[in-house]
């Protein structure tokens, strides 16, 4: 079955991932189609990837590939890159992790979330990382932590309000597709995002093509969409009763 049309009666959306290029190995294509629509995406990764590069010390490699999802951003037309700078690789899901991520969707005020898979594993079964798992999991619920006065209370006392105005979150990703985008027109943006994230994609252990990667990724959410490249989300709602 084609899967229906992701809304796009927004123009704010905060996506918020574990790692610098979890984004781009897949999400960015669609990325671009938004910005070049005029609509506005922040990013904001939860930790700098500094354990990603086995051959570069995490000090080195931090920085490193911060600069690498600036540029990556940049490809597709957004503007604003957050750091929590938490720590990569030993994510845990919980209370702080939520709070962290709750501040920076008050600080945003943002009507879309997407965040990565946090299922226990990938469309075809390959296993999940655990940062990505913490990390869904506690921006689906950080996203209502938002919205709640008196859930981390002590963050409005900076001059945030709560901030319930989220529609959805959207998980790139997921095994659970629900909705579909076309990318055909901004698939070329999304490979030259990815291609930004050279040192990493270098001291990949296996050799690792990105036009191919990205081509088979984007034909099979294209089949799913009924387009010739396509991204597929698990859209889930906020609202009671209700897709809303």
């Amino acid at each position: 079955m084609t899967l229906p049309p992701i809304p796009e009666d927004w123009t704010k959306a905060l996506a918020v991932v574990a790692h610098p290029d979890d984004l781009e190995f897949g999400t960015a294509a669609a990325i671009a189609r938004w910005t070049g629509q005029g609509k506005e995406v922040v990013y904001c990764m939860v930790t700098s990837g500094e354990a990603g590069i086995d051959g570069i010390h995490p000090d080195e490699s931090g920085p490193l590939r911060e600069a690498e999802e600036v540029a990556s951003a940049r490809a597709v037309g957004v503007e604003v890159v957050e750091f929590l700078h938490l720590p990569d690789g030993v994510l845990e899901y919980g209370v702080d992790l939520r709070r962290a991520i709750a501040k920076v969707v008050r600080e945003h005020r943002p009507e879309i979330v997407i965040t990565i898979n946090f299922a226990e594993s990938f469309p075809g079964g390959g296993l999940n990382q655990a940062d990505h798992i913490a990390t869904g999991r506690a921006t689906l619920d950080a996203v209502r932590d938002a919205g709640n006065r008196w859930v981390f209370h002590d963050q409005l006392s900076d001059g945030l309000e709560p901030w319930s105005g989220v529609r959805q979150v959207w998980v790139a990703g997921s095994p659970d597709a629900t909705h579909g985008v076309d990318t055909t027109d901004t698939f070329d943006a999304g490979l030259a995002s990815l291609s930004e994230h050279k040192a990493y994609i270098d001291g990949l252990s296996w050799h690792f093509d990105p036009e191919e990667f990205l081509t088979g990724l984007g034909t099979a959410g294209g089949e799913a969409t009924g387009t010739r490249y396509g991204t597929t989300f698990e859209v889930i709602g906020l609202g009671f009763g209700s897709d809303d």
